[in-house]
């Protein structure tokens, strides 16, 4: 680490573990709503829906205090960057749960369990990681680990969408899976952008 005049707002750092955590809660609510039967996910994905709502908030929260402070601890499009991937992330996961209640899904495809296991494995990462930026010792492992999950979650993709044109002969049924499956995987991608940030982060500060 180069040594620095200047001193560091070390909020950020709170603020940024915060809004991983609610990654953390937003998949485990997921996985929640997915073992569910269809009358009790209604109100597991308003739970879901509430920890989307305080998601947002720890993200307003980082753009003012990006307008309101001169001295950030690195690069400040970084931070705004990496406070728009984690809200991303909860985006995408608020939406899908949103989407199973709307669509009154009765049986969810295995796999979807399977895409999401790797959703909260990559949020308990990331939760993990957004402390370390205080220093930018000890990620490399992190990113490396959530590029890995991101490629299984491809993998998984694919095979779940080859499963549902192999087996569901509803095409209305059939559009509603796919869009949820997607919409998961878009997930996985935006955990993977959040892990990417913070190696070009970590290596613009080395």
């Amino acid at each position: 680490m180069r040594f620095r005049l200047t001193p560091r707002e070390t909020s950020y750092f709170d603020l940024l573990t915060e809004s991983a955590q609610h990654l953390v809660d937003g998949s485990k609510l997921l996985s929640e709503l997915l073992g569910a039967d269809r009358p009790g996910r209604k109100a597991i994905a308003k739970k879901l829906n509430d920890a989307e709502h305080a998601a947002d908030d720890s993200t307003h929260a980082i753009m003012k205090m990006l307008n309101q402070t001169f001295v950030t601890p690195f690069d400040r499009d970084d931070i705004y960057n990496l406070a728009s991937a984690l809200d991303d992330c909860m985006d995408c996961m608020e939406e899908a749960a949103d989407l199973i209640v709307l669509y009154k899904i009765d049986e969810i495809p295995r796999r979807v369990s399977e895409q999401v296991q790797v959703l909260e494995r990559a949020s308990e990462l990331t939760c993990e990681a957004m402390p370390k930026l205080r220093t930018m010792d000890d990620l490399e492992d992190y990113w490396i680990e959530v590029n890995r999950l991101e490629n299984q979650a491809d993998k998984i993709h694919r095979k779940l969408i080859a499963q549902l044109f192999d087996e569901i002969t509803d095409p209305i049924l059939l559009m509603k899976l796919k869009e949820i499956v997607e919409i998961l995987e878009e997930a996985a991608d935006a955990f993977e952008k959040v892990a990417n940030t913070v190696e070009t982060i970590v290596l613009k500060e080395s």
